[in-house]
């Protein structure tokens, strides 16, 4: 008998979905198959996947996020949406697909410093020339905080392991050059969040 997996569910999520889609619609205009890194409750890639379509949505993610992801998808009724392949951005194996757009949520914050060096370098591998990676969530532009709920939340990150915290622009630049990537634009967003648009160059 199988076990019945209830869908994981972060209010952030919906409250943050329109807004990124905007942009989205905007850079993947071009794009066929996106990688999704860290698509943890799996609801933005259904959401996405629904509105971009017919591009092609990959799901990746740690294995014990998978269930939950599946669990969405299985109540999607398109076939541009693909389950979930193991992604740990150290140890696993990147993808070998052709990909021509990456998208990343609420993930360099909550990795360790090694994991987003090891993302930029594996997006940096992985797309093609003048494709996209886009990258959500709070950033501090050239060592200085945007916003006092980010300071606090910077805090918060460091308090509970050293090894997390909000990601300074200036050290994801030096990131993207040794990735062969650079910032093409910087999106305001609501709630003190940014996008990030590289491009592969």
């Amino acid at each position: 008998m199988l076990r019945q997996v209830n869908k994981p569910y972060s209010e952030s999520c919906v409250q943050n979905r329109d807004p990124i889609l905007s942009v989205l619609r905007d850079v993947l205009v071009d794009c066929h198959h996106a990688l999704e890194i860290g698509s943890g409750t799996g609801q933005h890639a259904v959401y996405f996947a629904e509105a971009l379509a017919p591009l092609i949505w990959q799901c990746s993610d740690v294995e014990e996020h998978h269930a939950g992801i599946n669990a969405w998808i299985d109540e999607y009724s398109g076939d541009n949406l693909r389950r979930p392949i193991a992604l740990n951005v150290t140890r696993d194996a990147w993808p070998k697909s052709h990909f021509d757009a990456i998208y990343s949520a609420n993930t360099a914050h909550i990795m360790s410093e090694s994991d987003v060096e090891a993302m930029f370098e594996g997006v940096g591998r992985l797309l093609p020339t003048n494709a996209p990676f886009v990258l959500y969530g709070p950033f501090n532009i050239d060592g200085q905080y945007t916003a006092e709920s980010n300071e606090r939340f910077d805090y918060y990150l460091r308090e509970q392991d050293p090894q997390m915290g909000v990601r300074d622009t200036a050290w994801l630049k030096q990131l993207a050059d040794k990735a062969g990537l650079t910032l093409e634009r910087m999106v305001d967003m609501p709630a003190d969040n940014k996008i990030l648009i590289w491009r592969k160059l």
